[in-house]
């Protein structure tokens, strides 16, 4: 149980200081993703975007409590309203659309990386699109 809160606590204090330096709050959402544990969406009252990993989805909710965000139940149009994508985004889009790699290399841009974590930057997250579970990657 320490350990899981020990855990949360380090989560949450990255889910702060991504909330600070993206606009100085963030919404979130909770993913169970199974034995990998939970994802936390981020999206920053700037709208860069990121994510972090959760060894359990009672650890991320317990992060998320701690860091005081809002916490959506799905990832719903409100908040996906709220995300802003950069060129590194929409060019991976394309590519996959018209036939591009599927396992994405990435563009010049820089932009982010790949998995819901900030278009520019990651949130403890990853940056752009990332799932490293290290906010602002």
């Amino acid at each position: 149980m320490a350990d899981s809160s020990k855990r949360a606590a380090k989560l949450a204090k990255e889910i702060t200081a991504f909330a600070q330096r993206h606009g100085g709050s963030a919404d979130g959402q909770i993913a169970y993703v199974g034995q990998a544990g939970a994802r936390i969406s981020l999206v920053g009252a700037d709208g860069t975007w990121g994510d972090l990993m959760a060894p359990s989805a009672g650890t991320a909710r317990q992060a998320t409590e701690l860091a005081g965000i809002t916490v959506h139940e799905s990832f719903d149009g409100e908040m996906a309203a709220k995300m802003e994508t950069g060129p590194y985004e929409w060019s991976r889009m394309a590519g996959i659309q018209l036939g591009g790699e599927a396992g994405g290399s990435r563009s010049s841009a820089g932009e982010g990386s790949a998995s819901p974590a900030g278009s520019s930057g990651s949130a403890g997250a990853t940056g752009s699109a990332g799932s490293s579970g290290s906010a602002d990657a």
